[in-house]
């Protein structure tokens, strides 16, 4: 099958023609992205889109962000068949959702059935991606996406090794798209407060990795209040605070005292607002955490080993990074461009 929507002859249209663009969340960060851009196009005119899967993280916050999502599939990874079943499922939906009208554009942050769908339908399809750690979603993907849009912190070649034939790099990371404009809601807990996210166990790159967030979240004690976020259920957990509901995550960093996690969204989305955040080292390099570091955000990687030590060093203190954060290149400025005919 041959991808039309590469060569883009029909689809970049000239600037102020009117659009249709489809975006596909399939995680909580993945929502953020997708009300940060359709927000953007939908000021420009264009008609936006918005699906998503069933997922712990993505209907509650799309009711929290006041946004409209069509519910396609659901998460499913207790097994490679049901992975495979569900992402199956998920494409024939989409695939007879847009088989009379396809939109003009495919957005998404790696969405493996949209790039799937977008390539056969022969949409233009941008994606985000800031994991090249995610090998198996990469592999999917990434060799079917016509621009990739990614922070300049990650080296091109770690995304060409999959086969993307375009990338577009911009000075920041993808958390500005969301943080840099929010005005944090306030949350009365008692200081000082920790916030620990738990590490995304069922993820395919997390195969074989210890998750030890809820050790690490029982010695946090010790300094104070701790909010454990798990990833799968919300069953109380003796020691420490769990959400019974879905509490904003920017907000909640932006009023915590530390945040612990593994991955790093929660992280960067702290550091970005000055919040002390701690990763710890369990998926190797993140480039984009390291870059922030270097830009005197107040993101630190260490071994699980020096989380105590480096939680009582930092507790409390609070980085000044607004005129940091204003420096920084938000990805969306780069997607509308590329939307509009520009890039």
């Amino acid at each position: 099958m041959t991808n039309h929507a590469a060569d883009c002859p029909d689809q970049c249209l000239k600037a102020g023609d009117w659009l249709k663009v489809w975006y596909d969340a399939c995680t909580g960060k993945h929502v953020r992205y997708a009300v940060a851009i359709s927000r953007r196009l939908r000021a420009l005119g264009h008609e936006v889109t918005l699906t998503t899967r069933k997922h712990p993280d993505t209907l509650d916050l799309a009711k929290h962000l006041g946004e409209q999502f069509q519910v396609v599939g659901s998460y499913a990874p207790l097994s490679p068949h049901s992975r495979l079943k569900a992402s199956l499922r998920r494409q024939l939906a989409f695939c007879q959702m847009f088989a009379n009208e396809p939109p003009n554009f495919g957005i998404s942050h790696g969405s493996v059935d949209l790039c799937r769908v977008a390539f056969g339908l022969g949409i233009f399809n941008i994606s985000t991606a800031d994991a090249p750690h995610a090998t198996a979603a990469n592999k999917l993907g990434l060799p079917l996406v016509d621009v990739l849009v990614t922070s300049k912190a990650i080296p091109t070649k770690n995304y060409e090794a999959f086969g993307v034939k375009k990338i577009v790099q911009f000075d920041g990371v993808d958390e500005v798209a969301w943080v840099r404009h929010q005005e944090p809601d306030v949350y009365e807990y008692e200081k000082p407060l920790i916030i620990v996210r738990q590490m995304e166990t069922l993820a395919s790159y997390a195969k074989g990795k210890q998750d030890l967030t809820e050790t690490i979240a029982r010695k946090l004690t010790r300094l104070g209040k701790v909010i454990f976020i798990p990833r799968y259920d919300r069953h109380p957990r003796g020691e420490f605070i769990v959400p019974r509901k879905l509490i904003d995550s920017v907000s909640l960093s932006a009023n915590a005292d530390l945040v612990v996690s593994v991955g790093g969204t929660i992280s960067r989305e702290a550091a970005l607002q000055g919040t002390p955040s701690i990763v710890i080292r369990t998926f190797g390099v993140s480039h984009v955490n390291t870059y922030l570091s270097q830009r005197g955000f107040p993101l630190f990687t260490v071994e699980p080993s020096r989380v105590l030590r480096l939680s009582k060093k930092h507790i409390g203190r609070k980085w000044s990074v607004k005129e940091k954060l204003e420096q920084l290149e938000n990805p969306v400025d780069y997607i509308e461009k590329l939307v509009q005919g520009r890039i």
